[in-house]
Parts: C-alpha cells; structure tokens; sequence
C-alpha cells in the first residue's frame, strides 16, 4: 500500500468510535463498569479505561469484579500514572471520555487543568481538542466548592450528568438504576446503547 493510500484509510469512515472511560475513586465504580461492559458489546466501538488507585480500591469494596477484570472489558487499560500513553495527546484521533464516577478531586484536577495523572490529563485534551467530555459526579451533599467546580467544568464544555435515578420507567432493581444511567450518558455520544426504556408519554401507559 502507497503512502496515499495509507492516508486514506486512516481518515476513512470505518476508524472505529473510540471513547475513554475514567474511572476515580468516588463512590459508584459500578458506573464506569456497566459502561465498560455495555461499550464492549457494541460493534465499531474501541474503548480506553484508566483507573485511578482509588478506584481499585472502591472496585473492590463494592462490587465483585477485580481492578485486572475491569481492565480487561477494554482494548487497552493505560495505568494513571501513564502520562505518556497515547490518550494523553490531542493527536491521537477520540470521540469523547466519559469520567463514571467523578470525585470531587479528580472534577477539581480537570477544572484547573492540572494534569498530574492519565484521567485529569486525557479529560484536559478532550477539553482542549473540544471534542464531547461527559463527568458522572457522586458526591452528596454538595457545598459551595463542589457546585462552582461543577459550573465552571460547564464553562470549559464539559457535560454534567449526575447519577440521578428516573422513576418513570418503573426501576424494578438497582442494576435497572444502573443501566438507565449508562444508557442515558451513552446518549451524549450518540450510541444508543438498546438498555433504556425511554420515555414515551403518559398515554403510551395507560
């Protein structure tokens, strides 16, 4: 294949979706594995997952996965101090990053852009590259700090979708609450991820 050739087909339309998936040490590791796991069965989709040492540590603690299972949902699993993987350059061609959940500081580290790990650096070339960063913050309540934080991720271009649950679609478990989160914020990236019931007015239900 000739060099022109090459261009081409990098730039073609069969480049799969690529999205980055962070996971911190919030509360809620649940989120970004159901998106890992949801993402893995979609076709035409490459998936990035870093996970902060914290997040092992809440992995661990509330669910049954193990961090190297999480990993491996992904086609590639940067460590967070890996500032030098190829997520962390805006050359690298991306469609978005989906941070689930998103603590406080790891929200505190993209706000002022500083970069100290893999998660705060990719999220900041996201921002910058102005491509499609979603935060899935859990914290509860939240002061002052947290709601200005949150409003000036806003600012930057960031989207904020909390894991509020909806009870329109009559949740019968916690992984229904789950699943309606993850469909939901898979929506911001256009991939309709077929686990959401969606909303189709009241006479649909009567």
């Amino acid at each position: 294949m000739n060099q022109h050739d090459e261009s081409n087909t990098s730039g073609s339309a069969k480049r799969p979706k690529r999205i980055i998936i962070g996971i911190s040490g919030a509360s809620g590791a649940i989120y970004g594995i159901r998106l890992l796991e949801v993402l893995h069965a979609m076709p035409g989709v490459e998936t990035s997952v870093i996970i902060s040492n914290a997040a092992k540590l809440t992995i661990a603690h509330e669910t049954d996965y193990k961090p190297a299972d999480v990993a491996s949902l992904a086609d590639e699993a940067p460590g967070n101090s890996d500032i030098a993987a190829r997520i962390s350059s805006g050359s690298h061609p991306t469609n978005g990053m989906i941070v689930a959940p998103c603590s406080m500081k790891t929200l505190s580290g993209i706000v002022h852009s500083y970069t100290d790990n893999l998660i705060t650096r990719a999220a900041d070339v996201i921002l910058k590259e102005q491509r499609r960063l979603i935060l899935v913050p859990r914290e509860s309540p939240l002061h002052s700090g947290h709601c200005e934080l949150l409003y000036k991720a806003s600012r930057l271009g960031a989207l904020i979708a909390p894991p509020m649950p909806a009870f329109y679609n009559r949740p019968q478990s916690v992984d229904d609450i789950v699943n309606h989160t993850v469909g939901r914020v898979l929506d911001l990236l256009d991939l309709d991820s077929g686990i959401v019931k969606r909303w189709k007015g009241l006479k649909a239900d009567t």
